[in-house]
């Protein structure tokens, strides 16, 4: 004989009974509950059901005094924003301020992690309630779960500035005038040991976006800003990885991608940190910063400026048949053979839009060689070049190859892109190729080379 039925956990999931174990609707069994049977003639006539107090899986890690980390990890998601490929997944950090006299938690996180999230949070809070949430940030990936904290602590209160509460709206349907505190540029909301003050960033990268700063333990909870693609693997913070070798293009196809467009924004938010101490960075994707934190506010000035990271060459070609390619590949060589060290090769219809953009911000010279199609350029460049331009890169110099077989045009039409794009440097030694290169033009692109080596080493 067994019992089999439904019930529903204090804010959490459904879970049913059967032969002597709890299951929950993630199919595999439930630990949160201990349960006696009372049976009479071999019959179950009652269930004494108790709750296991914190007897749950969690993954919170403490990260200073009164500061948890409550986020998680999502392995499994291809595409960020439905756009970007993370082979190495994400990360969605949220963080848990436990005072003595309130709790306060720092935006929530993606749906994807909503148990761990929940589990997490619960475990820090310890059978305590949960008296505020900081909505630093509205995109999904950190406030999806915002409605079900209300549900599961209806007394909780939500702080955010004016923009963030009409997005709440727009994303929600609950009532969050009576539970809402608008907070400005330069308020402080104070715990019993802390103070937090909040700093506006709008455009970094949305409208509402805004850091929180603790007075006191000198942490900057950052948003969107100073995050990265890639799952965390167990060490949360930068000085439990290595960074530069592991993370630094993961961050930089982030920063690129994401915030790329908006450097003016980001330099406004860059003076205004300069006029703080800052002794650790929590942003919302990626690990947490608490030394070092000069290497990476350097890169984000440089990115934001549109200074070139590297004196490098990045070669990106289109070919439909394989001549451009050639041509892209002698250019490679000529380059090494010439003492460029730092030099990639990129076919535009093989490679994700994200990887280039990312390179492109971090070399400081860009040769393209495309062929002449429908009267125009090759579509998959014209499709780069047009997102280079949407993502406001500055500063660069371009040396450019064309091919045709008849009517090369491929040339002028990515020259003019390019002139519509600030403080950008066309090489004179445009390459024009007709079908495929012969050896009397390999002089012509030795000249093409020494023009780009020239400008590289000035």
């Amino acid at each position: 004989m067994f019992l089999d039925f439904f019930f529903k956990k204090t804010c959490e999931n459904i879970c049913w009974f059967k032969e002597n174990a709890y299951f929950c609707n993630r199919n595999q069994i439930c630990n949160d509950y201990n349960f006696e049977k009372i049976e009479q003639k071999n019959k179950i006539v009652k269930l004494n059901v108790k709750y296991k107090k914190n007897k749950i899986m969690h993954n919170a890690r403490k990260i200073t005094n009164d500061y948890y980390w409550v986020g998680g990890s999502d392995r499994r998601l291809a595409l960020f924003e439905n756009v970007m490929p993370i082979p190495r997944g994400v990360s969605y950090n949220a963080y848990l301020l436990m005072d003595e006299d309130k709790t306060v938690l720092l935006d929530t996180a993606d749906a994807s992690i909503s148990y761990q999230f929940f589990e997490n949070v619960k475990y820090v809070l310890n059978g305590r309630s949960l008296d505020y949430l900081v909505v630093n940030h509205m995109e999904p990936d950190h406030c999806a779960l915002i409605e079900d904290l209300v549900l599961r602590y209806p007394a909780m209160k939500l702080i955010g500035n004016a923009k963030t509460l009409v997005m709440i709206k727009q994303f929600f349907d609950f009532e969050v005038d009576d539970r809402f505190v608008t907070v400005k540029e330069g308020d402080v909301f104070e715990t019993k040991n802390h103070k937090l003050t909040f700093v506006m960033a709008p455009m970094v990268h949305w409208p509402e976006a805004m850091f929180t700063y603790d007075i006191e333990t000198k942490i900057l909870f950052s948003a969107d800003a100073f995050g990265t693609f890639g799952a965390l693997n167990g060490n949360l913070f930068n000085d439990e990885v290595n960074f530069d070798r592991d993370w630094i293009d993961d961050a930089r196809r982030y920063y690129t991608n994401i915030v790329g467009k908006y450097g003016s924004s980001v330099q406004t938010v860059l003076k205004k940190a300069a006029g703080i101490q800052i002794d650790m960075i929590c942003p919302l994707h990626g690990p947490i910063w608490r030394n070092d934190l000069g290497y990476f506010i350097d890169k984000y000035n440089k990115w934001s400026l549109y200074e070139p990271e590297d004196k490098a060459v990045m070669i990106v070609y289109g070919s439909m048949y394989g001549n451009t390619e050639s041509v892209a590949n002698k250019t490679a060589s000529l380059l090494a053979e010439a003492g460029v060290k730092d030099v990639r090769c990129y076919d535009v219809s093989a490679t994700h839009v994200s990887y280039l953009i990312s390179e492109a911000f971090r070399c400081s010279h860009l040769i393209l060689a495309a062929p002449t199609y429908n009267g125009g350029v090759f579509t998959p460049m014209e499709n780069f070049l047009l997102d280079l331009k949407a993502h406001g890169l500055q500063k660069r110099s371009f040396a450019l190859i064309e091919n045709g077989t008849w009517g090369p045009v491929a040339g002028c039409k990515m020259r003019s892109i390019i002139e519509e794009m600030k403080e950008m440097n066309v090489l004179e030694s445009t390459l024009t190729i007709r079908s495929s290169m012969k050896d009397n033009q390999i002089e012509m692109l030795e000249a093409m080379v020494s023009e780009v080596v020239a400008d590289l080493n000035k």
